[in-house]
């Protein structure tokens, strides 16, 4: 492993990862950018089963939410086993313990929610009763709210998992994020991406963040070249919507920001699980001072009533 130096060039960075299929893609990806940027450098794979990876049984809001995927990861840079850990945005806690920092947030994927199945093209064509699977209250709070006819069922594991069981007909649709079907090569199975007004996607979705010991001033300049800041201002904006409505897995809540004419236009949603009451808000300003953005949208939700939808779940 590298160790902090003034060194204009790392000679070995090793990167923690999940080892799920998508986290494998995610981690070979900036393996594959870092090598490109330092020909000689060493970029090695340090391969972890998380907690979040192996409680299968329950939803992810019953056993601690997305925390479970990064505490190991983090737990490895603490003990100087790896240099760096790559995520998905979008399972990263909005509060990072003081050890450590995001480096880094890459050029996004399409941050929209995908509509999979082998039955029908859309929600709007599924009947009756027909089941919907997603892991999470977000989607499912605001598909029963526009589609109370269907039945939503929870649906855990990995992207193959989830695949699978769909094929196997335990599921008539699923909802995934389009991001990691195209980054595995299976957009194919996308009947139909979900227009944000119809799913307002999760904050960070479809970026990945690089995350290192908030020590490690070199290792931020090594991955400098791999930040994109139209991307980190917008994820940036939607995770202060998060962070100030102490969003979780346990929170139906939505944040999804863009770039608009030089603006940020940032949307907003908090609901009760079974969609039954939501509240949604939206803002335009600086992409300078995104966090400012993010926390004024919170705000406006909280006057609308985000604060009693927080308190019923709470």
């Amino acid at each position: 492993m590298s160790t902090p130096t003034a060194a204009r060039h790392p000679e070995r960075i090793v990167i923690a990862t999940r080892e799920s299929r998508l986290a494998l893609w995610q981690a070979e990806h900036v393996k594959a950018r870092l090598e490109a940027l330092y020909p000689a450098c060493e970029v090695v794979l340090m391969g972890m089963t998380t907690r979040g990876d192996q409680i299968l049984d329950r939803p992810l809001a019953k056993v601690g939410g997305k925390g479970l995927f990064v505490k190991e990861l983090e737990a490895a840079l603490l003990a100087g086993e790896a240099d760096i850990a790559v995520h998905s945005m979008k399972d990263v806690p909005m509060v990072l313990h003081e050890e450590f920092m995001l480096a880094c947030i890459s050029e996004r994927e399409v941050p929209l929610d995908a509509f999979v199945s082998s039955r029908y093209a859309n929600l709007s064509d599924m009947p009756p009763g027909a089941v919907v699977g997603t892991s999470s209250l977000r989607r499912q709070s605001q598909i029963i709210a526009q589609y109370p006819y269907l039945s939503v069922s929870s649906l855990r594991g990995n992207l193959d998992t989830r695949l699978r069981k769909l094929d196997e007909g335990q599921y008539d649709a699923i909802i995934l994020a389009a991001a990691g079907l195209k980054r595995l090569g299976l957009g194919e199975r996308i009947r139909s991406e979900l227009p944000a007004e119809v799913s307002l996607p999760s904050a960070g979705q479809g970026a990945l963040g690089i995350e290192c010991l908030s020590s490690r001033a070199d290792i931020a300049q090594w991955l400098a070249p791999l930040h994109d800041a139209d991307t980190a201002a917008c994820v940036r904006a939607e995770r202060a919507v998060s962070r100030a409505l102490a969003g979780s897995c346990e929170v139906p809540l939505g944040a999804y920001a863009r770039m608009r004419g030089g603006l940020l236009w940032l949307r907003g949603f908090v609901a009760l699980p079974d969609g039954t009451r939501m509240i949604r808000a939206e803002r335009e300003g600086s992409a300078d001072d995104p966090e400012a953005l993010g926390q004024a949208l919170a705000e406006e939700l909280r006057v609308y009533g985000a604060e009693e939808i927080l308190a019923a779940i709470g």
